[in-house]
């Protein structure tokens, strides 16, 4: 990736004291090096000791994290936390072979507490990796062509996209899109090979990084590929997304949307959600040109100072979307085109089997919350096995079977059958609810979440159950902190974490993920969240109109305000 108007070696525009401690961290780091290699060595911590070579290595794809269970535990004993890392490997578009599924599996039952996770972005998490596994696990992936580059960090993240099948008449093209992107937008630093490979350094006069330049991005950028009828990648929570267009004749190009994202920061109000804006319309042999314009401008312009005003939807905001617009059409050398008409009308999972134009039927099956324990692990395994097709991870955390030929359907059923994964028991709440990993892992988490959520919807499901609701689909997200991974603010029902036991109850997100909810009670326990969702709901099941979903219904009966202006306020 190069830039398309500049060579930055080196892209700080003020002095190094003026910046935040991250971009002074970045810049000395010799190109994401650091001390990782010698910290891996380190024989008397299970961490790495360096605060500097923990940040650094989320761009290598590795977050360091401990076990928050016993914490308190360890620190009476006098002990180190019970350090652990995660791992996220690199998964374009979600797509997967049978052959990497079995190698992710090997790699699982070995070095990740034999679990592992699917991520709301596409993709796979290992999780309680121990120090000593990290080179393995990042070795085994590269036997099978993944790796982990800038699955985290101060760059562009994973590229997602749409795999509903019922919506995927070109979803190979479009996928070997979001591929070809994610390739060329990662970084070129060879620290990841020399760090995890083992390979020599090779001295060179050309630029190491002549896009990211030495401080990389001011934050991370997520870029996603949408096909409607289906939002199920939420288009407007990405940095970047584009809208596939489709004519008579195929695929012509894309809506390009920018400024997506779902962060905040509790007791900030000058940190907020937004939706992304639609700008307008590129061809699709632009789209590697236009990616290249709009980290450019992000890159150039975005906050070095402030890291929680780092995203590209400040930027946005601050600099006004006409001026971001003009310089992204300045930098690619042509204006938009005016953008499509485009539809949605779901942004859920297709479950069962499907079949598209090309006669390859694909079959979505239910992973509640993502997790991948050892029953499912032993199921999937036996199907990589036999399967001939490819696997492909959902934003909604599931896994479609994809491209069966239907003379080799039978044997896939029978394995489904076997395994107990035969029939859908997950009902339409769960069908359309996700959550964030959270605790005890994940260092950022401030409540529960994954292992919360199913109780939660058991008894929101036994308040469906009372006002005669039971099978319908509503929109469910859950985040252990303000963060946003499970993208809770553009739910019909969102909760994000403030404390053990304790959440922000958000109503009034669109079905499609086009429209952000409103915050209706702050920091409260179950009880309370209950107590405003019986309320709700007792509401939707005697006063909806035909065909109105519940976000729908909560703006019009007057139970929450509509935010119309693409931004998250506190207001």
């Amino acid at each position: 990736m190069t830039s398309p108007t500049i060579d930055r070696s080196h892209d700080l525009s003020q002095p190094l004291d003026r910046l935040s401690a991250d971009e002074r961290m970045k810049d000395a780091s010799d190109y994401l090096r650091g001390t990782i290699a010698e910290g891996l060595l380190d024989r008397i911590t299970g961490a790495v000791p360096s605060a500097d070579d923990v940040k650094l290595m989320k761009f290598h794809g590795i977050y360091q994290q401990d076990d928050r269970d016993v914490r308190d535990e360890r620190r009476r004993q006098k002990l180190e936390p019970a350090f652990q890392f995660m791992i996220r490997v690199r998964l374009p578009g979600g797509v997967c072979t049978a052959a990497q599924w079995l190698k992710l599996d090997e790699l699982a039952r070995a070095h990740g507490g034999q679990t592992l996770r699917i991520t709301t972005r596409q993709t796979f998490q290992f999780h309680w990796v121990l120090k000593d596994s990290l080179r393995p696990i990042i070795q085994g992936l590269h036997e099978t062509l993944l790796d982990t580059v800038a699955a985290c960090g101060d760059d562009s993240r994973g590229v997602m996209c749409t795999v509903d099948p019922q919506s995927s008449r070109f979803h190979a093209e479009v996928a070997a899109m979001a591929k070809r992107v994610s390739d060329h937008v990662i970084p070129r630093t060879r620290a990841y090979h020399e760090i995890w490979y083992g390979d020599e350094r090779v001295a060179s006069s050309e630029p190491e990084e002549p896009f990211y330049g030495r401080t990389y991005m001011p934050r991370k950028f997520k870029i996603g590929f949408a096909l409607p009828p289906s939002n199920d990648m939420d288009v407007y929570a990405q940095d970047l997304g584009f809208i596939a267009i489709e004519g008579p004749n195929g695929l012509e190009g894309f809506n390009v949307a920018i400024g997506g994202g779902m962060g905040r920061t509790d007791q900030a109000p000058h940190t907020y959600p937004r939706l992304a804006s639609v700008i307008g319309f590129v061809p699709a042999d632009k789209v590697i040109a236009c990616s290249d314009a709009v980290m450019t401008v992000q890159r150039d312009h975005g906050d070095r100072k402030d890291r929680q005003r780092a995203r590209f939807k400040y930027t946005i905001d601050d600099k006004g979307l006409d001026w971001i617009k003009g310089a992204i059409e300045r930098v690619m050398g042509e204006p938009f085109a005016e953008a499509r008409p485009f539809h949605f009308t779901s942004n859920g999972d297709s479950f069962g089997w499907n079949q598209t134009p090309d006669g390859r039927l694909h079959r979505t099956v239910y992973v509640q919350n993502g997790r991948l324990d050892l029953k499912l692990l032993d199921a999937f395994r036996d199907i990589a096995r036999i399967h001939r097709g490819a696997f492909r991870m959902t934003p909604n955390q599931n896994v479609i079977i994809a491209g069966v030929k239907a003379e080799e359907r039978a044997a896939i059923d029978a394995l489904l059958e076997e395994h107990g994964l035969a029939q859908e028991s997950a009902s339409p709440l769960r069908r359309n609810a996700i959550a964030c990993v959270a605790l005890p892992t994940c260092g950022l988490a401030m409540a529960e979440s994954e292992r919360y959520l199913p109780d939660l919807l058991d008894r929101i499901e036994a308040l469906l159950d009372r006002h005669g609701l039971t099978g319908e689909p509503i929109t469910v997200r859950m985040s252990g902190c303000p963060n946003g991974c499970s993208r809770p603010y553009i739910a019909e029902i969102g909760f994000t974490g403030r404390a053990p036991g304790k959440y922000n109850l958000y109503l009034g997100g669109g079905f499609h993920g086009e429209r952000l909810n409103r915050m209706v009670r702050e920091n409260v326990g179950e009880a309370a969240m209950l107590d405003v969702l019986d309320d709700a709901l007792g509401r939707y099941a005697r006063e909806r109109e035909p065909g109105e979903h519940f976000g729908d219904f909560t703006i019009r009966a007057g139970i929450v305000r509509a935010v119309t202006e693409g931004r998250f306020f506190n207001d």
